[in-house]
């Protein structure tokens, strides 16, 4: 399942979609806004996206992970517009029969989300700065 949302992201209906009697884990990432990046505070951030070409990407990675991995479910959940430190702005749950499975696919879909969907950032500084951040560049 994927989705691209303006509105916070429920925690419990990720996990919801992914739950299964199969499943013997489930594994949920959330990216969130932190306060401070290297040496420098944050106020907030603005996500923007190209939202067809997002969700294809998306679906793209949620058919990959299913082929490489032995899993039941897959819902990823990307957030756009301005949040605050704090706030999600991606959920990604994966349920699996074994653990193994989960973590891996989670952790691939993620970093792969970050580096090929195209999904903007733009950090908005304590100092009044704003820079767009560039997809796989940041952690």
């Amino acid at each position: 399942m994927i989705s691209i949302t303006n509105e916070t992201i429920d925690t419990n209906v990720v996990l919801e979609a992914v739950q299964d009697h199969r499943a013997g884990a489930v594994v949920l990432f959330l990216g969130t806004t932190r306060s401070i990046t290297g040496d420098r505070k944050t106020d907030s951030l603005d996500y923007e996206c190209y939202e067809s070409m997002a969700i294809k990407k998306l679906e793209e990675l949620e058919s990959i992970g299913r082929q490489r991995w032995d899993v039941i479910g897959v819902n990823i959940v990307h957030r756009l517009g301005h949040l605050l430190p704090g706030e999600a702005s991606v959920a990604v749950a994966v349920s699996s029969p074994h653990r193994a499975a989960a973590f891996k696919c989670g952790q691939w879909l993620i970093d792969t989300l970050k580096e090929d969907v195209p999904i903007w950032k733009k950090e908005n500084w304590s100092d009044g700065t704003k820079d767009w951040v560039h997809p796989g560049l940041e952690d």
